[in-house]
């Protein structure tokens, strides 16, 4: 679990990021960045910060923050009652982000997942994406996505969010925010 100190810096870190890519925030928005280390306590390898923009019944915007190296796990958006699940579109704003899909397996990856989890990342499509590229993923689609060596900064476009609906290939996984 990451403690209040803890807290406070991947905040800062996370602002900083964002200001040296010229993604300016209000206060309000950078005392409410989320920070997700999905319950394992080990935020520097499995973590995201997220600023959520707007998250309506129908549009989202969030930009996701990822230290060096940092992994998403491998999750995907089913439908929930009538919503066919979120779809969501990617743009790398800065760094490079190493996104994997359902789909053909790539040969030689350009990453590798965490250390100890490699069961539970499944999708083995990989796109990297370099500042200015974006790839839409669809609906109840298995993907994971990790920074490259420098960071990345990924802004989101999406259908409505549900992260609470979210469904985690690894079992151990528990999406819930810290503040």
């Amino acid at each position: 679990m990451v403690t209040p100190d803890e807290l406070v810096y991947a905040r800062q870190r996370a602002c900083k990021a964002l200001a040296d890519a010229g993604i300016c925030l209000t206060a309000g928005e950078a005392d409410t960045i989320e920070v997700a280390d999905f319950g394992l306590g080990q935020l520097e390898t499995t973590g995201l910060e997220i600023v959520v923009y707007i998250n309506t019944e129908r549009v989202c915007a969030k930009e996701l923050v990822m230290f060096p190296n940092q992994t998403c796990p491998e999750h995907r958006h089913p439908p929930v009652e009538n919503d066919p699940g979120k779809e969501e579109t990617f743009r790398c704003r800065a760094g490079v982000v190493y996104l994997y899909v359902e789909g053909s397996e790539t040969v030689s990856p350009a990453t590798l997942p965490p250390a100890g989890r490699e069961s539970s990342y499944t999708a083995k499509h990989e796109i990297i994406l370099h500042p200015g590229q974006q790839f839409t993923i669809m609906p109840n689609t298995r993907h994971w996505f990790k920074a490259g060596a420098d960071g990345a900064i990924i802004t989101e476009f999406s259908t409505h969010s549900r992260d609470e609906a979210d469904i985690f290939t690894d079992t151990e996984i528990q999406r819930v925010e810290l503040a």
